[in-house]
C-alpha cells in the first residue's frame, strides 16, 4: 500500500519577509516547512520561532558534520529552538551520530522536544561522476550502504533521492523516514541530477517530499502546491 507523504516546502530564500509571506500563503495546504542554510544564516534562530508561531512543523536542514562534541552541543541548541526535524551528514561517522543521539536523549528530558534525526546520504545535485569512490562502486550502492548505517546507528531516517527510496525501504524499519528532495513536477531539473516527480517519489516509499522552487518560484505558489497535492491525491 502506498502511503501519502507529507509535503515539506523548502523556504530557500534570504529574506525574512519573503519567507513569512510564503509561509502564510501556503499554510492552508501544508504544515511542514524547511529552513536551510540560506535562510538560517540570513535570519538566524528567530526564524524557527516565527514559523512555529504559524503552527508549522520546522525541518532545520543544516547537514551537521563536525567533531562529535561540537555536533552534540549543536543538536542541544537546535532542540531549544523547538525544531521538529534535523539533518546530520552520515559521512561524519558513527561517533558523531551517537553524540547527536545522546544529546537528543539528554535534552528531551529538559525541553520535551524530540526532533526526528535524519542522516544525509548523497545530495540530489550529485551523480556518479561527482563521487570520489572507485568506479566499481555505483552511486546506488553508496547510498544504500549509508542508509543502512543510519538505521544501525539509531537515526530515524535518511534524506535520499526518489531513485534510491524503494531500495532503502526494502530493508528499513517500518517507521523509518525517507525524506526526498529534488522533487520536480515537470521536465526542468534545474541543478538537480537525480530528480523525480512527486508521484514517483510517493510510489517509491518516500514519507516526506521536500519541494522548493516548483512552488516558491511560481507565479501562484498556493495553486502550484495544490496541483501537486492533487497529483498525490493527498487531502490535507
Amino acid at each position: 500500500m502506498t502511503h501519502e507523504p507529507r509535503v515539506v516546502i523548502a523556504l530557500d530564500v534570504s529574506s525574512r519577509e519573503q519567507a513569512l509571506e510564503l509561509a502564510r500563503t501556503l499554510r492552508p495546504a501544508t504544515d511542514w516547512v524547511k529552513i536551510g542554510l540560506e535562510l538560517f544564516t540570513s535570519c538566524g534562530p528567530d526564524m524557527v520561532q516565527e514559523l512555529k508561531e504559524l503552527d508549522y512543523n520546522v525541518f532545520l536542514d543544516l547537514k551537521l558534520m563536525d567533531i562529535p562534541n561540537t555536533v552534540k552541543k549543536t543538536v542541544s541548541n537546535c532542540m531549544h529552538m523547538g525544531v521538529d526535524m534535523l539533518t546530520l551528514h552520515l559521512l561524519g561517522g558513527e561517533k558523531m551520530i551517537t553524540a547527536a543521539l545522546e544529546a537528543r536523549a539528554r535534552q528531551d528530558l529538559k525541553t520535551h522536544s524530540r526532533p526526528i534525526l535524519l542522516g544525509v546520504t548523497l545530495l540530489t545535485s550529485l551523480d556518479r561522476s561527482d563521487l570520489p569512490w572507485p568506479e566499481s562502486r555505483s552511486l546506488h550502492e553508496v547510498v544504500l550502504d549509508l542508509a543502512s548505517r543510519a538505521g544501525k546507528w539509531g537515526l530515524n531516517g535518511v534524506v535520499c533521492s526518489g531513485h534510491e527510496a524503494s531500495g532503502i525501504k526494502k530493508s528499513a524499519p517500518e517507521d523509518f523516514c525517507l525524506v526526498t528532495p529534488g522533487i520536480r513536477p515537470g521536465p526542468d531539473l534545474e541543478d538537480q541530477k537525480r530528480a523525480v516527480t512527486p508521484y514517483r517519489a510517493m510510489a517509491s516509499g518516500a514519507t516526506h517530499l521536500v519541494i522548493g522552487r516548483p512552488v516558491t518560484a511560481s507565479v501562484d505558489p498556493l495553486e502550484s502546491l495544490m496541483r501537486i497535492r492533487r497529483e498525490l491525491s493527498a487531502p490535507f
